[in-house]
C-alpha cells in the first residue's frame, strides 16, 4: 500500500485568510514606495551636483550663521528648530539635502541654496 501524504489544513487557511493577504499586499506596497522615494532621491539631478562637488566647513559656517540660527540657534543646538549636533551621522546626505530644500518639515522654510553652498553647509554640519 502506498504512503498517504497529509496536508496541513491550518497552514493552508493562514496563508489563504483574506486578512493575511491584505497585509502582505500592504507590506509589499510600502515596500515598493520606499524603494521608488530612496530612488527619487537618489537620482535627483541637484542632489547628485551638490554630492560630487567639495565642501568648505567654514564658508558652511558662515551660511549657516547667515540663514539657519534664528531656528537652530548659534551654537545648532536647538531653539524654534532642533539640534543639528550629530545630524549628519542621523541622517543621510542627501536626506539633509532634501529636507534644506524642501522645508517639508514646518516651521523650517525652504531653502535654495546653489550647490557649492549646499555642499559648503553640508560639510560643516558633519562638525557638528
Amino acid at each position: 500500500m502506498a504512503p498517504v501524504i497529509e496536508k496541513n489544513p491550518t497552514v493552508a487557511k493562514v496563508n489563504a485568510s483574506p486578512t493575511g493577504m491584505w497585509i502582505m499586499a500592504g507590506i509589499i506596497s510600502l515596500v515598493i514606495l520606499a524603494v521608488a522615494l530612496f530612488s527619487f532621491m537618489n537620482f535627483d539631478p541637484y542632489v547628485n551636483q551638490v554630492l560630487a562637488l567639495k565642501g568648505d566647513a567654514d564658508r558652511g559656517r558662515a551660511i549657516f550663521q547667515a540663514n539657519c540660527v534664528v531656528c537652530h540657534g548659534i551654537q545648532a543646538d536647538g531653539y524654534i528648530g532642533p539640534s543639528l549636533w550629530g545630524v549628519s551621522q542621523r541622517r543621510s546626505q542627501s536626506h539633509i539635502i532634501h529636507q534644506v530644500v524642501s522645508g517639508q518639515t514646518p516651521p523650517m522654510p525652504q531653502f535654495e541654496p546653489n550647490p557649492q553652498e549646499m555642499a559648503d553647509l553640508l560639510d560643516y554640519l558633519k562638525t557638528l
